[in-house]
């Protein structure tokens, strides 16, 4: 999923990027309130990551403008401020979760699973289409019960189509969710992912799951052939 993390403490948002990429999301950063409102109104986010005292508008500001603009995108919190009068606020002014500093990493990314499992509705970190699972946690995927190696870029996308089954998705929707804004690759990248993937998830197996929408892009559904 692609993150957006807004926190002035530079060497913070550098070790939460870090982190964050090493768990196979998508990072764009920045470091005060006014860019990242910039940054949300032109480009979608599954989640976004919000420090409260942050230069030039604080992350009152930057949630307002991002709920004034009709986007439900779920956001966390993340402060030092740990007053009950100020969690309160935070939640009721739009806020989907709050975590206070210092703050273990771990505990971070379960928040941001349990988030995203709100925003697709889904109720576990299990994930599964046919006799394909993927577990959110801890990252293994197996089909038929076998374990199958992906690499951190292919997990991204499998974990995007599976959050989004039966739904046909895009080139471009694939790349601005799995790539940040730091990518400068092909123009055939998504192609030649899907084409890993297939190989790795459909290879040897009677029913396929990733299919090809003619002039559309790409839908994870089960059904035989492509």
């Amino acid at each position: 999923m692609r993150i957006l993390l807004a926190e002035d403490e530079q060497d913070l948002n550098r070790i939460i990027v870090r982190k964050l990429t090493s768990d196979g999301y998508s990072v764009d950063s920045c470091l005060d309130g006014e860019e990242a409102i910039d940054i949300l109104s032109y480009t979608d986010y599954d989640a976004v990551i919000l420090d409260i005292m942050m230069p030039k508008a604080d992350g009152f500001a930057v949630l307002k403008s991002l709920r004034d603009a009709g986007k439900t995108t779920p956001v966390l919190f993340l402060t030092a401020r740990d007053a009950v009068a100020d969690r309160v606020k935070g939640l009721d002014s739009g806020a989907n979760d709050y975590l206070i500093k210092p703050f273990s990493f771990e505990e971070l990314s379960a928040r941001l699973r349990a988030m995203v499992r709100t925003a697709f509705g889904t109720a576990s970190n299990i994930l599964s289409i046919e006799d394909l699972t993927l577990d959110c946690a801890s990252h293994v995927v197996k089909r038929a019960g076998k374990e199958i190696s992906l690499s951190a870029r292919e997990y991204a996308m499998l974990e995007y189509f599976m959050h989004n089954q039966g739904i046909v998705l895009s080139r471009e929707k694939i790349e601005n969710h799995i790539w940040n804004f730091e990518y400068e690759g092909g123009t055939n990248v998504v192609d030649v992912y899907i084409s890993y993937l297939r190989r790795k998830i459909d290879g040897g197996h009677t029913v396929k799951l990733i299919h090809t929408v003619r002039g559309r892009g790409y839908v994870l559904r089960a059904g035989e052939g492509r």
